[in-house]
């Protein structure tokens, strides 16, 4: 087991520099004037050159690029260029609000997608109908809508919850939950149903198996056999689409801040990347990846730990 977690880990690494690498050529691929931007229209070609050869923009790409990725291993990732502040205090300020939102949406889904989904295997019927037909209508309808619906219901007709986060790290227990409530419930509302639907059909094929015929022979009672085999045996399937489910939710999760007004690093990318603030976007992708790679090793381990045949694929 530990040479499977190393080895996910290697290639977490390599893909957090191949992902870095691509992020920092792009970001220079328009060809704007980052110096201009900063210092304004009214800035003379001196002071622009100035500031070039302060941020180091002189330099070619790929020295410029070395000179980050050197820093950024001592994990220092630098400075804001517009604000001064440094990049990792900018991210921790944001990063605990975007991580609470997806975390509690996610814990959310998997429980009611699970249970919805052995309902919908086992018992069929209209809970089968409404998995089915939530699937859909969650696929064909981006998150977005449900949550200027939520808004429009709960908080501007209702006045149950904020229309728009103040939310902070700092806030009571009883801020976040008001904040977050909403958001919260237009990520599990979109992402419930296709995820019951895909634990529906692993939890079907498993009851299709030979070994549930065998239990069954053996006057196992189908509570047991549900919950002690079946369950376990889909789990990996379940774990999986967990799995997607989390890094969808991550790079969607931009959509819902900005309907909420949630002070997160969504938010914060989507800022500094209108702006060419170069070394805060660069951050927000290092920390997403190192996110990403972190849940998706705990989903690898948790599927090796079911599954022994994993660990040697």
């Amino acid at each position: 087991m530990i040479f499977f977690a190393v080895r996910r880990l290697a290639a977490g690494a390599v893909l957090l520099a191949v992902i870095s690498a691509l992020t920092y050529a792009l970001l220079f691929f328009s060809g704007q004037s980052i110096a201009r931007n900063i210092l304004g229209d009214m800035a003379t070609e001196e002071q622009v050159a100035l500031k070039e050869a302060e941020l180091g923009l002189d330099k070619p790409l790929p020295v410029r690029f070395v000179i980050w990725a050197g820093s950024a291993l001592t994990g220092d990732l630098g400075d804001s260029w517009f604000s001064a502040q440094k990049v990792a205090d900018a991210i921790f300020s944001r990063l605990p609000v975007t991580l609470a939102l997806v975390f509690v949406s996610i814990v959310l889904v998997a429980v009611i997608a699970t249970l919805m989904g052995m309902a919908a295997a086992t018992r069929r019927g209209w809970i089968d109908r409404v998995v089915q037909v939530g699937a859909v209508v969650g696929d064909a309808l981006p998150g977005f809508v449900f949550a200027i619906v939520l808004v429009a219901v709960f908080a501007m007709q209702l006045r149950l919850f904020p229309a728009i986060s103040t939310i902070t790290p700092g806030s009571s227990v009883d801020a976040w939950v008001a904040t977050l409530a909403l958001p919260v419930i237009a990520i599990v509302v979109n992402s419930v149903a296709s995820s019951a639907q895909q634990i529906r059909s692993a939890v079907i094929t498993q009851l299709e198996r030979d070994y549930v015929r065998t239990l069954r022979s053996r006057g196992i009672g189908e509570r047991e056999i549900l919950f002690k085999h079946v369950l376990r045996s889909a789990a990996p399937a379940g774990l999986t689409v967990i799995g997607l489910q989390f890094v969808g939710l991550l790079g969607g999760v931009v959509i819902i801040e900005r309907v909420f007004a949630v002070p997160g690093i969504g938010a914060l990318a989507v800022d500094a990347t209108t702006s060419g603030d170069i070394p805060i976007v660069m951050g927000v992708v290092v920390y997403t990846v190192i996110v990403v790679v972190v849940v998706n090793l705990l989903i690898d381990l948790a599927n090796g730990w079911l599954n022994p045949k994993v660990r040697v694929g």
